[in-house]
């Protein structure tokens, strides 16, 4: 039987004890047991969709298609953006940006700093894009003032967690704008009125405050391995700083004939608007930089051909683990989802009677622990809303609140069936358990103080 066509005939209650007890089975799998994250998650996939009655004959393409679709939009950010990485890296370019940025904000201030350049990336630049990108210059920062990692490395993945879930263009909220009839472009003012205090809160004072508690230390280099000696004249600061800003640039251009698309500004179907486009799109725009960073950095400074190829093909080893472990945790998240766990939570709570806003952050709360996805939560959580609004007399700031709600459940509990959580969690060598104290906590902080914030807006909203 085709899984699209199979009805899961379990109820609620079956359903979160299986998710829970597959939960269970994963973290006692690896902390416990010692056994690979890799092995854990592709064997807890094939146990969960077994118990929850997938279909035996489409169990294997369940599991095949929640990990292509995850390695897809993941291993060619990964692969590119650590060449990028490493390149700046060993040019000694890192090192230069991050003394220019002490001299400017002041070593007290490195943190701050790097979040608010993480802010400013990360709004056209997806959550890993824009992480990749900023991690050699945060590994430089970490190394250059010591203190451990997480100082310098919970503000910046958090900047880009927040302006990736609340702010348009990102595709959760435009997705959600879209089926609630939510202006994008108020949603984009308010959004930003919360995402920038919650980041203060629950990003660059929770890192200062985690990073003086946990002790993480900074990998050798981005991508793993001993560090290589560095060039002995690195480029100048703003020259890397325009290999960091060419990716972003591009996909920013991406981003705004997107909108100007369904705008009707521009017409898609247009050549020169497909090969801009195309240009643009995140994979594209990291190889167009890997390829002018290996000129500039590379054989323009006296790099030969043959160092440069060795140089970017040892970069590439050790990010297999990450590619594997965020792929097969994306398995995980797939087999839950077409198991109907996410349906049938927010199926339950339909008729509970909870406020409108409240409701819509608890949905999109449990469908977040279920699957693992803030882009899927967000989604589904507003189809879910959809005839409930809808059916009621709101305003438009209201509607927006609602969303934004929406969003701060959908980035609540990150935890093992989040190719996030994997991707922070390895990228900053992390065990499981360190990384559910420090990233866990950091997302889940996040969603609660910008779910206050947007119960506030709501509230003004009702009153005018």
């Amino acid at each position: 039987m085709d899984v699209e066509n199979w009805t899961q005939p379990m109820g609620t209650a079956p359903l979160l004890l299986i998710a829970a007890g597959a939960v269970a089975l994963l973290l006692f799998l690896i902390m416990k047991v010692r056994m690979h994250a890799f092995v854990a998650l592709v064997l807890v996939s094939l146990l969960t969709a077994f118990v929850t009655g997938i279909p035996a004959g489409s169990i294997t393409d369940v599991l095949l298609d929640g990990f292509a679709g995850t390695i897809a939009s993941v291993a060619l950010l990964v692969g590119l953006g650590v060449m990028l990485g490493r390149l700046v890296e060993v040019s000694g370019g890192a090192q230069s940006l991050a003394d220019s940025l002490m001299r400017l904000f002041g070593e007290r201030r490195a943190p701050l700093a790097l979040g608010v350049a993480s802010l400013i990336f990360g709004f056209p630049v997806f959550f890993d894009a824009g992480l990749v990108v900023m991690l050699p210059i945060v590994f430089a920062v970490a190394r250059k003032l010591g203190g451990g990692l997480l100082r310098y490395g919970l503000p910046t993945a958090g900047a880009f967690s927040v302006m990736h879930v609340f702010v348009p263009p990102h595709p959760g909220p435009v997705a959600a704008a879209g089926l609630l009839d939510a202006n994008v472009g108020l949603l984009l003012l308010v959004g930003l009125v919360v995402a920038i205090p919650t980041w203060i809160l629950a990003g660059y004072l929770y890192g200062l405050w985690a990073g003086r508690r946990i002790n993480v230390a900074i990998p050798d280099y981005i991508s793993g391995g001993s560090e290589q000696r560095l060039d002995k004249e690195p480029p100048k600061a703003s020259t890397v700083v325009l290999m960091l800003l060419l990716p972003i640039v591009l996909i920013a251009m991406n981003t705004v004939l997107d909108t100007l698309d369904t705008a009707g500004v521009v017409n898609g179907d247009a050549i020169w608007v497909g090969v801009l486009q195309t240009l643009g799109a995140t994979p594209i725009a990291l190889l167009i930089a890997v390829l002018v960073a290996s000129l500039v950095l590379g054989i323009r400074r006296g790099r030969s051909k043959e160092s440069l190829e060795d140089l970017l093909d040892k970069s590439l080893g050790p990010i297999c683990s990450i590619i594997l472990i965020t792929g097969a945790g994306g398995m995980f998240g797939g087999v839950l989802v077409a198991s109907g766990v996410g349906e049938a939570l927010a199926g339950s709570l339909e008729n509970i009677g909870l406020p409108v806003i409240l409701a819509g952050f608890v949905v999109s709360t449990l469908i977040r622990v279920a699957q693992g996805s803030a882009t899927v939560a967000l989604t589904i959580s507003a189809t879910l809303m959809q005839p409930l609004l809808s059916a009621g007399d709101y305003s438009q700031l209201q509607v927006i609140a609602v969303v934004l709600a929406l969003s701060a459940g959908s980035v609540m509990l990150s935890h093992v069936n989040d190719s996030g959580f994997w991707l922070v969690g390895k990228f900053f060598d992390m065990d499981v358990k360190t990384t559910l104290k420090t990233w866990t906590v950091m997302e889940t902080l996040i969603g609660l103080i910008a779910f206050a914030l947007a119960w506030i807006v709501y509230g003004l909203a009702s009153f005018g």
